[in-house]
Order: C-alpha cells, then structure tokens, then sequence
C-alpha cells in the first residue's frame, strides 16, 4: 500500500520525495539541454543529427525501495541520496553504434559533469543479450541558497537495441521474472540478429557517405 504515493514502511516524508522529484527533474533538464545542444553541433558539422530522441523518467518510490531492500540498504532518505544512482534516468537513441561513442565522448569532455560509473554493455553484452551503454553522471543543481550534486544515470542505445530491450522487458514482466528457457535462448538469439543488423547499417552507412564524399570532389 502507499499514502500519497509513498509505499508504507518507506520512511521518506512527503516534502522530501516533492524534493526529490524537484532536484532531480532540473537535474536531468541540464543533461537533456547538453545533449541537444551536443546534437546540434554535431549536425552543424557533419549535417546529420546522431540522436533520434530522448526519454527522462523519474523512479517511482517504490522501485527506489525495493532496489534498497535488495541491496541491504536501510531504508533512509540520506542513505538513498547516497547509494541510489538511477533515480532519475534519461534514454538516448541513436541511428548508429558509433554515434553512441562519439555523444558519450562529448559528455566526458564536460567540465561540470563528473563521471560516476561507465558500462560498455555493447562492446560486453549481458549474458541474457541486453546490449547498451551507460554513463552515470553528477552534475551540479544551484539553488538559491545551496549548490547540489546530483547523479543520473544515462542510456544510451540504437533504435535495433531498444526495440530488443523493450521486447525483453516485456517478456520479463509477463513472466514475472520466471522466463521459460526456450524464450531465453530466442532472446539471446535476436539480440546477437540486432547486434549483426547494427553492425552493417554502420558499414553501409560509411559506405554511403564515403561515395558521396568522391562525388562532391
């Protein structure tokens, strides 16, 4: 059960999730701003736009205390501020594999973001196939009496790798968590087809661009 939205037993009051949900939504509005302003430069210079689109969302209470809970962590507010890095998450999708590494370049060369944790999970799949890349990122929120670290976690993916992963999410909340083997190995199997499909629209897309660029000689 929860009151006002906060799952019982979750000592978190109601003023700390509003601001929770205040510093961490102007959180990830100053990375959803340096990401635009990133694919903006890049389609300036190289007349393409790397991201498709980007997703934000804010972690609902209640997965924030079920991950504390798995984890052993007490459940306290300050306790949360400290271990918890994917309360708010932003999802960016990109055409191609190397425009994933060349946006995340960019982020690391921020000077006012910190980078947290880094994992490369297209270059070191997840046994279950799940391929992305993540960044989490601190950044700091000013406020009008106090400047506030703040960390977000960012996915970073293909439009093949999200539609796989959001095809497995699926999957994993209609079984709840007790996927048949057989259904695994498939899985397993589309995600190695997605890696292959990533792998040549990169090759034909350099191809393309390297006979325009003979062309425009």
């Amino acid at each position: 059960m929860e009151v006002n939205g906060i799952p019982l037993g979750f000592p978190v009051s109601f003023m700390q999730i509003k601001e929770m949900t205040m510093l961490y939504s102007c959180a990830m509005r100053e990375i959803c701003t340096k990401l635009e302003n990133l694919s903006q430069e890049f389609e300036l210079k190289e007349a393409r736009n790397p991201i498709q689109h980007i997703n934000h969302r804010l972690k609902k209470t209640e997965s924030i205390r079920n991950k504390m809970l798995q984890k052993g962590l007490p459940l306290e507010y300050e306790v949360m501020r400290d271990e918890i890095t994917d309360i708010g998450g932003i999802r960016v999708i990109c055409s191609y594999i190397n425009d994933i590494y060349a946006i995340a370049n960019m982020l690391k060369q921020q000077d006012d973001l910190l980078i947290v944790r880094e994992k490369d999970y297209i270059s070191n799949p997840k046994k279950n196939g799940y391929r992305s890349y993540h960044l989490i990122v601190a950044i700091p929120i000013f406020l009008s009496s106090e400047k506030q670290i703040i960390p977000v976690e960012i996915q970073m993916r293909t439009i093949a790798m999200d539609f796989w992963a959001s095809l497995e999410h699926k999957i994993h909340y209609k079984f709840e968590g007790d996927v048949p083997e057989n259904i695994k190995n498939e899985l397993v199997e589309c995600a190695r087809m997605v890696s292959d499909l990533d792998i040549r629209m990169l090759k034909l897309n350099e191809e393309i661009l390297a006979i325009t660029r003979e062309r425009g000689r």
